[in-house]
């Protein structure tokens, strides 16, 4: 007979969601190793989405993927070292937590000066890792309740001379694939990106339509189709006006019937 104690077991505590995370060391068997550790740790438990070998490539990640919520920092890396990429990070409303994993200790100062979460020293131990996950994952809880329900703004990362700068997309009026880069135009600016379009197109496609081989425009910006002459084939063809944007962009007879169907969805 049963007693009376497990008549009405609790239930079971609600799934704690692993932390989605990138780990960023230039040593592959350091990296191998926290894989290891993280592969150990629950309560919170954390799930390795990229690992990258230095600061430049750690933003290309965190670009190229879904928002993350940590990122396991290095701090002596070549280029872009471990501050720098977390100077970056802590400019975003929406970043992720940091945890700052160095053989150095004379940097801890600096790293919570940019609001990193924990400073671990190598080598990690599991239980050390552990307790940096637990202030991570209260660091995120506590940034996201305190952001309510403010929408997130999407944005392009571009790299110029050392230094990362996002520009939110709803600012951008045209991208367009120029021999291996791409241009981002804005009202004001003009930006160089590296990068596919077809990558951007298919990540983007509520925003922006293609209206030639190498041209994408944003949906929200489309203010005439107009019969345009550029008196190159003797021949009118079709350009948009964009607001904010003095130059047509020219549509290709391909891409025609795509972009009226985006002119008719404008309100």
């Amino acid at each position: 007979m049963m007693s009376s104690d497990n008549k009405n077991p609790a239930p079971p505590a609600a799934a704690r969601p692993a932390l989605r995370t990138l780990i960023v060391d230039d040593e592959a068997l350091a990296r191998a190793r926290l894989r290891t550790l993280l592969g150990d740790c629950r309560a919170p438990a954390a799930v390795v989405i990229a690992e990258a070998g230095d600061g430049a490539a750690a933003l290309k990640q965190l670009d190229g993927v879904p928002p993350l919520d940590l990122v396991l920092l290095d701090i002596h890396m070549p280029g872009l070292d471990g501050v720098e990429l977390a100077r970056v990070l802590h400019q975003r409303e929406h970043g992720p937590a940091v945890i700052f994993v160095t053989a150095h200790a004379a940097h801890a100062v600096t790293a919570f000066e940019l609001d990193a979460v924990d400073y671990l020293t190598k080598p990690v131990r599991g239980e050390r890792l552990q307790q940096a996950l637990q202030k991570a994952e209260r660091s995120l809880k506590e940034r996201r309740a305190a952001l309510g329900a403010a929408p997130v703004v999407e944005s392009l990362l571009i790299h110029d001379r050392g230094r990362a700068e996002r520009i939110p997309l709803p600012e951008v009026l045209y991208l367009r694939s120029e021999h291996k880069y791409i241009t981002v135009r804005t009202a004001t600016r003009t930006l160089i990106m590296d990068g596919a379009l077809s990558d951007l197109e298919a990540r983007h496609a509520d925003r922006f339509v293609r209206v030639h081989r190498n041209t994408l425009v944003a949906r929200a910006a489309i203010r005439a189709l107009d019969r345009h002459d550029d008196g190159q084939d003797g021949e009118a063809g079709w350009a948009l006006r964009l607001a904010g944007l003095g130059e047509p962009i020219p549509v290709s007879r391909r891409m025609l019937p795509a972009v009226r169907e985006a002119f008719r969805e404008q309100p």
